[in-house]
């Protein structure tokens, strides 16, 4: 049974890999997506970027291709697993999606929360969320300025961002001792199989997890009663990892970094890492990424940027900015050095929420389009940022659809294109994953062949 996957950014996919990836879904490219072995399909919904008025438009657009596509091949909608993959750290429009997800291909008996990110140090315990040990809420991800929120209790969580459709006395609870169980002896996974016999009504069930065979258990029961029960599910990649049963990988580190271009004396070319996510980690992995000798960091005025967008005809201010940004990069290649390219780390003010939506997506093209100018002299590229990476990977590089071919470091995807107009790998790299060396470390793998 295929397994289709709304992500809303390109960093969901972070636990497995031999997969497509699309950017775009008409249907001559679902047709090819449907066509791999590869039981998941990634639908890159990048609507953690949008307001949610235009997420709810886009996902209903995405489920309205898909059920056409359906129709035309004579398949049925419920013969497949459905996920919302959503952020570990409960950034997103985490119930509003799996609401319109419910509308559009339901009825489901059962929507399934499962935020932990077991690779990520995100686990869930008696119904709280908690990031390294800390409650998610009291971290800088629960202070986000479009997305926080006041609570870990992902109970109460679900009921402050249903606005109080959802009541979090409504919501039913798997704990960790439950899965223990169900895990370690036959009757008790028979009395988890029964729990979920008897869900209906599209009710929200919150999951705890801490280790891989509370997930695999988990699985194991949805699978076994799935002729009978359809169920949705808001989760992080962890879940989907389980859910797919792949093997280990067969390409390792080295296979996956031999991926970058080489020129025509067959030497690899240069890289390129370009950071927009604006959350301390990220800050915080760029300043230590700055310090090596083999990096060059080129800042992008953001609030330079922002004058000019307000301009009637900024095009040309544009052009100029892209010009000398572009002249700068070459004289960082010319000295053997890798570009960083980073918007300035200052926080904007806007006068409101969609403002600020939107001047992340045209900041985020500008870097993409960028970019685009010079990929005939890049190797690879690092992208660190969700929304970053979804605008350069559709609108910088043009991609209808990449292929994942695994991670470098746990939670670092490496995908590619088959695009006849760039061989060109690309590092997607969430904005809140690792510790402040993990991006230098990532940056280090790709050159270590070089």
């Amino acid at each position: 049974m295929k397994i289709i996957i709304f992500d809303d950014d390109p960093t969901g996919s972070q636990t497995v890999y031999g997969c497509p990836l699309l950017l775009n879904w008409d249907e001559q490219t679902l047709e090819k997506a449907f066509t791999k072995s590869s039981s998941l399909i990634f639908i890159l919904a990048n609507t953690r970027s949008l307001s949610s008025v235009l997420a709810v438009k886009k996902t209903r657009e995405i489920c309205s291709s898909i059920k056409k596509f359906f129709l035309r091949q004579g398949y049925s909608k419920d013969d497949y697993f459905y996920i919302s993959r959503g952020d570990s750290t409960l950034r997103g429009h985490g119930v509003l999606e799996p609401e319109i997800l419910a509308e559009e291909l339901g009825p489901f008996h059962a929507t399934f929360h499962i935020p932990a990110f077991l690779e990520g140090g995100r686990i869930t315990e008696n119904g709280i969320h908690y990031l390294n040990g800390i409650p998610v809420h009291n971290t800088d991800f629960g202070r986000d300025k479009i997305f926080g929120f006041s609570t870990s209790d992902l109970a109460k969580w679900i009921e402050e961002k249903s606005f109080g459709k959802i009541q979090a006395e409504t919501i039913l609870h798997i704990e960790i001792k439950q899965l223990d169980m169900a895990f370690n002896n036959e009757d008790s996974f028979k009395s988890l199989l029964n729990f979920l016999s008897q869900l209906e009504n599209n009710i929200s069930v919150v999951v705890d997890a801490k280790l891989p065979h509370h997930l695999e258990i988990l699985v194991r029961a949805i699978k076994e009663i799935s002729n009978e029960k359809r169920f949705l599910f808001r989760t992080a990649a962890s879940f989907i990892s389980s859910l797919s049963g792949l093997p280990p990988n067969p390409k390792d580190t080295a296979d996956l970094v031999s991926l970058k271009s080489r020129n025509n004396e067959f030497k690899y070319k240069p890289g390129l890492i370009m950071v927009g996510s604006h959350v301390k980690l990220a800050s915080d992995q760029l300043e230590v990424l700055l310090k090596d000798n083999s990096c060059e960091g080129l800042e992008i005025p953001v609030s330079k940027l922002a004058e000019i967008f307000t301009l009637e005809d900024c095009k040309h201010a544009i052009f100029e900015l892209e010009n000398i940004l572009l002249s700068k990069i070459d004289e960082i290649l010319d000295i053997k050095k890798v570009p960083v390219l980073y918007t300035s780390r200052e926080e904007m003010q806007f006068s409101s929420y969609a403002k600020r939506m939107n001047f992340g997506l045209e900041l985020a093209e500008f870097m993409a389009i960028l970019v685009r100018k010079i990929t005939n002299k890049l190797g690879y590229i690092i992208s660190k940022g969700g929304i970053t990476t979804q605008i350069l990977l559709q609108k910088g590089l043009n991609f209808k659809q990449v292929d994942l071919k695994g991670q470098i470091l746990p939670g670092l995807s490496i995908v590619t294109s088959n695009s006849d107009q760039y061989n060109l790998p690309v590092v997607t790299f969430p904005g809140n994953l690792g510790d402040e060396k993990t991006l230098l470390e990532s940056f280090r793998l790709m050159e270590s062949n070089s």
